[in-house]
């Protein structure tokens, strides 16, 4: 496609394009990390450290009885939810192929051991994505502040949970290791949460957050809790439902980059055609000589600049439909090619730093 006609405004620079998952380091909320790996880089909050009363809990968790975790298109559990699930799990797919290659090629054997050991502990085989999302299955995965590992425990909770960590060991690195002590973990949120949606929510942000959510609003219910989590864990939990569906179901499209239009989540429907069609013209020429590009590096509310620049929302969703991947922090890349008409160009420009910064204080609230 030609965009000859789109005017291009180089706020930012990036050097190289590496596929990246990157938290934007939001002012009200300091303690945030960034995972690196061999070729992901992701971001998450600092996972609280249970209470010393929680400790014999954690110790003495075994087996449980749990629900099935929910994957998209399970209409008797998203409910009115489950078209907007379906959605994010497409535009997820599109726009982190790369990734979720990468992690499918180095997944086979992994997979294998983390299915052994989450079924010693009952815990269904779809938990085993968290480790995706938290670390892209690198066992030497280390975070700014000294999260390690496939499932990226801190040393605290880490010994905590039996596993050691010193100058000459560490545990955290050890792949089948590791996995007990997250599986002991995740079996431990459960038993306060029961809820596998809430678990990853905890696991990201920590208990505290989500029971303050949970007592904030009165609800169990994940989707009305929602906008009461940090961001980034929100993010995280849609994250986590997309991975666990594109494995589960539709690992055989991650080669083709997109979930074909006909494949049905439910699954009641005629299978999905696997191959590549032509693509439709995503904007018309009128649309594209009316268009501005501008590389943002930090999370605009979309509420917020639709509001502040006089754009449709439903055209500004159009021209952006993956953005709401950028708010959440599960987009690939650290910066995200924002699409404006071109006659809100100057304006966006006097108004970018302090929708930013008023951005950063909608987003906090979501934590307080």
């Amino acid at each position: 496609m030609q965009y000859r006609h789109i005017f291009v405004v180089p706020f930012l620079f990036i050097s190289s394009m590496a596929v990246a998952q990157k938290q934007q380091d939001f002012a009200m909320n300091p303690q945030m990390r960034t995972i690196k790996t061999d070729t992901i880089v992701m971001a998450k909050a600092t996972k609280a450290i249970p209470e010393p009363k929680a400790a014999a809990k954690l110790a003495a968790v075994t087996k449980g009885t749990y629900k099935p975790v929910p994957l998209a298109g399970e209409k008797s559990y998203y409910g009115s939810m489950n078209d907007y699930v379906t959605d994010f799990v497409r535009k997820y797919m599109s726009v982190n192929n790369r990734t979720l290659s990468v992690v499918m090629d180095r997944g086979d054997s992994r997979f294998s051991l983390i299915d052994n050991v989450l079924q010693q502990y009952d815990i269904p085989k779809e938990l085993k994505y968290l480790a995706v999302i938290e670390s892209a299955l690198n066992n030497n995965a280390v975070s700014k502040v000294g999260a390690v590992g496939p499932w990226q425990f801190m040393s605290s909770t880490a010994k905590l949970m039996g596993l050691t960590v010193n100058g000459r060991r560490d545990d955290r690195r050890d792949l089948y290791k590791s996995t007990n002590a997250a599986a002991k973990y995740l079996a431990y949120l459960y038993s306060q949460l029961n809820d596998w949606l809430l678990v990853v929510a905890a696991y990201n942000s920590g208990p505290t957050p989500v029971q303050r959510a949970i007592t904030k609003t009165g609800s169990t219910n994940f989707w009305e809790i929602k906008q009461h989590l940090p961001k980034e864990t929100q993010g995280h939990v849609l994250a986590f439902i997309a991975t666990a569906t594109i494995f589960e179901n539709l690992s055989k499209f991650i080669g083709m980059g997109s979930v074909p239009t006909d494949f049905n989540f439910g699954g009641d429907a005629k299978a999905a055609v696997a191959e590549k069609k032509a693509a439709k013209p995503q904007f018309t020429d009128e649309e594209l000589k009316s268009m501005a590009i501008v590389r943002i590096s930090q999370p605009i509310s979309m509420d917020l600049l639709c509001q502040e620049l006089s754009i449709d929302k439903r055209m500004f969703d159009r021209w952006n439909n993956d953005y709401d991947l950028f708010e959440f922090n599960t987009y690939p890349s650290e910066y995200y090619s924002l699409r404006i008409p071109k006659d809100k160009l100057e304006k966006f420009i006097e108004k970018k730093e302090s929708m930013g910064k008023r951005s950063k204080q909608i987003y906090a609230q979501m934590t307080m």
